[in-house]
């Protein structure tokens, strides 16, 4: 009883991010009421492995009591400080200090937010008030790829570059521009990693050159596209974009909201081609979920362009009531103990368990393309291996994925063009991985058995 009271209370009152209300009300929620390691348990007692941490967050797993203590103990010595007139709190001063000693070389300051969405909205207003600053006023288009994801704040959603996220929105601005992803499963030049590469370049360039060089402001892009089911561009792609930008004269923002802290292998994922942004966003493993916190990475030049602008003496408006907040901080400080304890080292002990795992599904009759980027990866379902073509949405895959998946004991993200997302806590175990792999096998074989799937292939 206590469970439908919740679930009709739940239809009455709450909405729910990125879903179709209706269908939502239709369905009821499932209400999850606890988590240990990598299981969540859900309200009828349902056992569940949590193979997408959470949201992309919870790298360190759930329960840890030393995360839960500290933010316990900052709670009850100060719960809250502003930012605003000069106040501060040691746990934002340690974490700004220990994310600027931890991030790629020249990124030494850094502003807080609640999220990610915010952290790309305050990226761009920074963007826009530093051009102006630098007396570049015309500096204010700006250019993503094609399929990334920067949030759904009323500018950041433009710049993602996906439908759903503009659909009934006015979104994107005429300032906001998207070229291909480097997607070498689907790219029109093929999958060679230079052509991609190359690609690329060329694509923001032309882009660049048609809007005209003295109106682009930057450049934002994913290191890894995880919502647009895990694109993972060839080695030498970042470090190529980085190159272009500083050539152009814009800034590159790289957007680790998702690949930061852990998820790809390093501590970020930029670090893998040595590649130091003029911006970066963080978000999600920065408390792995524990607390709502984002943030803004910025080289010195960046910030001294702003800090020096006209009338240098008056603030610089932007701010938030909960920027830098000392619980927020506390969490994150705590979870920065756990993945320099450890953790860290145990995700890219395990990643290549994870490769394993899914080199034995690539002949699977639904399996068209899979691809991993340390412990992040996508396995791209197609109904025709040959021509790459996709199931009819009629079909439902989505759904019957996520469906059989729960009725086996696991949580993934089934996103809508058929493509199965991971994400395992980077904390995860080698009996958990083999759970894994287990489960998500025998979700794929009783899918692909069902009538519809199976007159779908070809």
């Amino acid at each position: 009883m206590f469970s439908n009271s919740l679930i009709e209370a739940d239809r009455r009152h709450l909405i729910h991010p990125v879903t179709a209300w209706r269908g939502h009300e239709a369905r009821g929620a499932t209400v999850l009421t606890s988590g240990q390691g990598m299981y969540l348990t859900d309200g009828d007692g349902n056992r569940l492995l949590d193979a997408f941490a959470g949201l992309w967050c919870v790298n360190i797993g759930y329960g840890h009591e030393s995360v839960v203590e500290a933010a316990a103990e900052q709670m009850r010595r100060l719960p809250y400080a502003t930012g605003y007139f000069s106040f501060a709190s040691e746990p934002a001063i340690r974490l700004a200090e220990r994310l600027a000693e931890l991030s790629p070389p020249g990124l030494e300051r850094v502003y807080f937010s609640l999220g990610g969405s915010d952290a790309v909205d305050s990226a761009l207003r920074f963007i826009v008030n530093y051009w102006n600053a630098k007396g570049r006023p015309t500096k204010k288009q700006v250019i993503a790829l094609d399929k990334g994801y920067h949030g759904s704040s009323s500018n950041g959603a433009g710049i993602t570059g996906l439908p759903a996220f503009h659909r009934l929105f006015d979104l994107p601005h005429d300032w906001q521009h998207h070229i291909p992803a480097p997607y070498p499963y689907r790219h029109a030049v093929g999958s060679d990693p230079q052509a991609v590469i190359d690609a690329s370049v060329a694509a923001l360039k032309a882009k660049v050159a048609d809007i005209g060089a003295d109106n682009v402001a930057a450049f934002f892009a994913e290191p890894v596209q995880g919502s647009a089911g895990v694109i993972v561009p060839p080695r030498g792609w970042l470090r190529a974009m980085r190159g272009a930008c500083s050539e152009l004269g814009i800034l590159l923002v790289a957007d680790e909201v998702i690949t930061g802290f852990g998820r790809t292998g390093p501590m970020f994922a930029c670090e893998t081609e040595d590649v130091t942004p003029d911006l970066m966003t963080l978000a999600k493993g920065l408390t792995a979920g524990y607390a709502p916190m984002g943030a803004v990475l910025m080289t010195d030049e960046i910030y001294a362009g702003i800090a020096d602008g006209p009338d240098n003496h008056l603030p610089v408006g932007h701010g938030a009531t909960y920027s830098g907040h000392p619980v927020s901080a506390a969490v994150a400080l705590a979870v920065l103990d756990l993945y320099e304890g450890g953790i860290l080292a145990n995700g890219i002990a395990r990643a290549p368990q994870l490769a394993a795992g899914l080199a034995a599904i690539t002949d699977h009759p639904l399996v068209g393309d899979v691809r991993q980027a340390g412990m992040l990866a996508g396995i791209e379902l197609v109904a025709d291996k040959v021509s790459k073509a996709r199931f009819d949405p009629a079909v439902g895959l989505p759904d019957k994925l996520a469906r059989t998946g729960y009725a086996n004991g696991i949580i993934f993200r089934a996103f809508a063009d058929g493509t199965i997302g991971l994400a395992p806590a980077i904390s995860c175990d080698e009996t958990d991985m083999a759970a894994l792999i287990e489960r998500l096998t025998r979700t794929l074989d009783e899918v692909a058995d069902m009538a519809e799937v199976r007159a779908a292939l070809r």
